[in-house]
């Protein structure tokens, strides 16, 4: 994947677009679903509710 799709940058500032997992820790993303986030290093998963 490509470093630009990850980041965000509005002047000086940097922000990221995506979740890191919470169990890789920094520089591991996690994929958007329609209903979750998994990471696909570690296989993590949350489940977002629509209410």
């Amino acid at each position: 994947m490509q470093v630009y799709k990850l980041y965000k940058v509005d002047g000086e500032n940097l922000s990221r677009l995506r979740k890191e997992c919470p169990r890789c820790g920094r520089g591991y993303f996690m994929a958007q679903h329609e209903s979750r986030h998994t990471c696909g290093h570690c296989g993590y998963t949350t489940y977002s509710t629509k209410a």
